[in-house]
């Protein structure tokens, strides 16, 4: 073999070697690009918005989820569950969510479900009294802590706070307020993002 294509040959190598190398430098690059579009653990913690797969959730069921350290409910709620929004109206003590709305019920929050669909509920799961986590107590009827008329709803353990299936606070009770209702929004009929709307507040 000459000299020449002794040189070529070597060239081509190099080439190729550098080549796959630069191929490979590419895709850990663009593996880090693609991570940091992903919110940190951090970022959630201090409230990056969060998305939600619901397509999963049957009727009658609820599904948590963290944003900003605070457990979130997502509830798919039955019929039956709407329609004893309706006989808890005169127990509660803010039905309309008029008591401090900018931090407790968006504007499209301001209705009788509390919710933008009357089928899904979204609530903080937090007591407004003193931070603790109520309970689901979604079946009917008499049970312990619980009044013979519960048409079902939360119970907090702590000081006995109730709330119905709005989240709305029974009258009487040492919450002050109704549970919180984020701002989310819909990205689909199965996926929806806590933390945002269509106004982009958190």
């Amino acid at each position: 073999m000459s000299n020449e294509k002794q040189v070529d040959s070597g060239r081509r190598g190099l080439l190729v070697a550098t080549g796959a190398a630069g191929g490979v430098v590419g895709l850990a690059t663009a593996g880090a690009l693609v991570s940091t579009f992903q919110p940190s653990e951090r970022a959630k913690a201090a409230g990056a918005p969060v998305e939600v797969d619901i397509s999963t959730l049957n009727a009658g069921e609820m599904k948590t989820v963290e944003w900003r350290g605070k457990p979130v409910w997502i509830i798919k709620r039955t019929p039956e569950m709407i329609a004893s929004l309706k006989k808890t109206d005169g127990k509660v003590a803010d039905a309309d969510s008029k008591r401090n709305p900018d931090e407790f019920t968006p504007e499209y929050a301001r209705n009788e479900w509390r919710s933008r669909k009357p089928e899904l509920m979204v609530a903080v799961g937090i007591c407004t009294h003193l931070g603790c986590s109520p309970s689901s107590k979604f079946t009917p009827g008499p049970q312990p802590s619980l009044p013979d008329d519960w048409e079902g709803g939360f119970l907090c353990p702590c000081h006995g706070s109730t709330f119905d299936m709005a989240g709305r606070v029974f009258k009487n009770k040492p919450a002050p307020d109704n549970l919180q209702v984020p701002r989310y929004m819909f990205l689909s009929d199965t996926k929806l993002v806590i933390g945002k709307d269509e106004k982009g507040e958190a």
